[in-house]
């Protein structure tokens, strides 16, 4: 029988629980159902995670090497699909490092020194928000330069213009489409200054107020 099929279950946090939990309660606390759509962000972090923590000399060069070719092939195995995600690790980071430590052995487990799940998290999603971000401002750009051009073409086609539902001043069917052209800039700007906001990078936090690795 699987951990998933399990009637109780051991999560990350169990520690503080004298019994196992049990294992509806651990499937409906698991967020891997929804945030495995994060495992290239996670591995992203993880990535960069493991090249500082070489940089700072808390691991060797060859084991911040073994770990990353490590998460690379993670990262294969799940876009193969072959990962098989388990409830019972609760979430896409524990799932990752389970999966890694898996391939290379117990010098995958020190990828996880000075940090925590929590900014993990914050980092997955600030890089899944700014990668949205940024596809769907490419994709504004694209409409807007649409509108553009056949505004461009349409700039002496007359049509009605209206205020209150009624017929008022004739105004040309591209001088309308660039009306729309600057809503959509304004939909973008907004977009730029949220992504300002989500570009921060808050691992260096871990469970709450830091580290004391030379992070």
């Amino acid at each position: 029988m699987s951990d998933d099929h399990a009637q109780s279950t051991n999560a990350a946090w169990g520690g503080r629980f004298a019994e196992a939990t049990d294992a509806f309660v651990a499937e409906f606390t698991a967020s891997i159902q929804f945030d495995q759509r994060l495992y290239r962000h996670d591995i992203q972090g993880s990535v960069a995670h493991a090249t500082m923590l070489s940089e700072v000399g808390v691991l060797t060069a060859d084991e911040c090497e073994q770990i990353v070719n490590g998460l690379k092939a993670v990262q294969a195995d799940i876009e193969s699909g072959q990962q098989v995600w388990s409830v019972a690790l609760e979430d896409v980071h524990m799932n990752v490092e389970s999966a890694l430590t898996a391939k290379i052995g117990p010098v995958g487990k020190k990828l996880h020194t000075g940090r925590s799940r929590n900014d993990q998290v914050a980092t997955d999603i600030r890089l899944y928000l700014r990668e949205a971000i940024d596809g769907l401002s490419a994709e504004l750009t694209r409409l807007q330069l649409g509108l553009v051009t056949l505004a461009t073409n349409e700039a002496d086609t007359i049509m009605p213009g209206f205020t209150h539902l009624q017929t008022a001043q004739p105004i040309t069917f591209g001088h309308h489409l660039l009306a729309w052209n600057e809503m959509l800039q304004r939909d973008f700007e907004r977009l730029q200054d949220c992504r300002k906001r989500v570009n921060i990078l808050p691992l260096g936090a871990a469970a709450l107020a830091g580290t004391t690795f030379p992070i």
